[in-house]
């Protein structure tokens, strides 16, 4: 019998949630997500170390203040990690932009063309490449016009309902709805209530997603993020996407059971019906859901910290 790992892929696009070349080639993911806090991470690695003089010797070229240096080589690097993670998958790599631009509509679209204009002088085409931002109004906005001039999207920090409907609205190609997060702060906040299983918040809200986006005729593709352990992974087996950490991916690959898909297309149904948000519903919406509001505004901040924490890295070279 198959892993639970192969049976996921025969019915979900198993994506690496890493920076970690080694993991990625352990487990042949299709795509791979990064984020300041996995560059973080890999750039400790003794075998980036290489990656990160490149990235130094072209931002100090590309002069501008200390802080712009700083700001281009993290950038750089982004894309070098990245340049090396689409040698071995086939499929795309989801970069992000500077977590201090995520509600600056004009600066992530400026850092998005960046991005892709470093990658396009490497000989990759933009069909390989997600653009990550965070689903704020800004971000979402600056999605949409990047999608009208071909330039994909990855929106991620999606706690919402409403983030995930004005995503589709925008025509965003892909979301990033953050289930282990969404697990975490009902955990916290109701520390008395049974979570497991189906009463996983995090599960039922990318289930919910998944069946509005169905339902409607949505494209925009729905990637599971985030996971805190397999069941929550089982439980949303047949998902179009799944990113997963290369722990949970070899947790996955040791169980031998059968795998039953939960998430179909075909038998996807959803009482929402789709509707045009503007940013004053959307600014509601999110107001009215504590948790989609709090974890919205603390990813973002982590995201920035693990972002200052590496420009000090690469400072110090």
């Amino acid at each position: 019998m198959l892993s639970q790992l192969e049976q996921l892929k025969t019915m979900t696009t198993v994506v690496a949630d890493t920076g970690d070349i080694a993991a990625i080639k352990q487990f042949s993911p299709v795509d791979a997500t990064t984020n300041p806090s996995l560059l973080l991470k890999a750039s400790s690695l003794p075998a980036y170390a290489p990656l990160l003089s490149e990235a130094k010797t072209w931002a100090n070229s590309q002069g501008g203040s200390d802080a712009q240096v700083l700001a281009n080589m993290t950038q750089k690097l982004a894309v070098l990690i990245g340049l090396e993670i689409l040698k071995i998958v086939p499929g795309r790599i989801s970069t992000e932009v500077d977590a201090r631009l995520s509600y600056d509509i004009q600066g992530t679209l400026d850092s998005a063309h960046q991005i892709i204009d470093l990658y396009n002088k490497a000989g990759i085409s933009n069909d390989r490449i997600l653009i990550k931002a965070a689903s704020t109004w800004e971000g979402i906005q600056a999605a949409k016009q990047l999608e009208k001039e071909g330039i994909n999207c990855n929106l991620t920090l999606l706690f919402g309902f409403g983030q995930a409907a004005a995503c589709a609205d925008a025509g965003v190609y892909l979301i990033s709805p953050f289930v282990g997060r969404i697990l975490d702060w009902y955990k916290a906040t109701y520390p008395e209530k049974d979570f497991s299983g189906a009463n996983d918040p995090g599960v039922q809200s990318v289930t919910s997603i998944y069946n509005f986006y169905k339902t409607n005729n949505y494209n925009t593709i729905v990637m599971g993020a985030s996971f805190r352990n397999v069941g929550e992974i089982q439980a949303l087996a047949g998902c179009d996407r799944l990113t997963i950490s290369p722990q949970l991916m070899q947790a996955l690959d040791q169980l031998m059971e059968p795998l039953e898909r939960q998430l179909n297309p075909q038998s996807a149904q959803s009482e929402q019906v789709a509707v045009s948000i503007d940013e004053t519903t959307f600014s509601q919406q999110l107001k009215a859901d504590a948790m989609a509001n709090e974890k919205l505004s603390s990813g973002i901040d982590g995201f920035v910290a693990d972002q200052i924490k590496l420009e000090q890295l690469l400072a110090k070279l």
